[in-house]
Formats: structure tokens, sequence, C-alpha cells
């Protein structure tokens, strides 16, 4: 059964960090390209960052860039996301997801989804 869990959310004033890990199993990603989305209350999902398979390559949204950085541990089949100078508008459901081909800014190139880890940035 091919897992992906995301684990570290919580609730942070702004300007805090939180470190936030996701956990796959049941299949290697190890050459997927892995990505962070978010969803916050009333509104769409939004991509976040995504991460080559080699994790040489990063990609952020404007509105994370700078603040956010992605990372990958092949080996232990685990991919991070930490994020510093949180602001009340990174409140949301966060998501991670595997895309084993296709553009990375593509939501649809996703093909395997967490069930999402809560953070909530307080004013």
């Amino acid at each position: 059964q091919v897992q992906l869990v995301e684990s570290g959310g919580g609730l942070v004033q702004a300007g805090g960090s939180l470190r936030l890990s996701c956990a796959a199993s049941g299949r290697t990603f190890s050459r997927d390209f892995m990505g962070w989305f978010r969803q916050a209350p009333g509104k769409e999902r939004e991509w976040v960052a995504a991460i080559s398979w080699n994790g040489v390559s990063t990609y952020y949204a404007d509105s994370v860039k700078g603040r956010f950085t992605i990372s990958r541990d092949n080996p232990r089949n685990t991919v991070y996301l930490q994020m510093n100078s949180l602001k009340p508008e990174d409140t949301g459901v966060y998501y991670c997801a595997a895309a084993p081909s296709g553009a990375y800014y593509y939501t649809s190139s996703y093909e395997y989804w967490g069930q999402g880890t809560q953070v909530t940035v307080s004013s």
C-alpha cells in the first residue's frame, strides 16, 4: 500500500518556524519529483514547493521563496519542508505529493498524496 504521511504541523506565532516531514512507503519515490501543496480554508489547493528526484533542483512559489526550503532524503524515503518567518497567510493544511512523471508545476502530475498536516500561524 502506497502511503505518504505528513507530520510536523502545529500552531506557531508569526515569525516562527516549523519543519514538516513526509514519510513515504509502499514504493520507492527516489525517482519522483516531490512537492508540497497547501490549502487554506475556503481556498483552492496551491502548489508551494517541489524538488527533483536527486535533490539538485528546487522550485518555490513566489509567496514562500526565501522563507521555505524543501529537501529530501532518498534512502529514508522522506521529504522535508523547512518553513521560517511564518506569516498568518501561511495557515492551511499542507500536503506532500509525488509526481512520477510530468512537470512539477502541474497538479495533475502528482499521483500520490498524503492526508495533510495542519499549520496554523497566529498573528
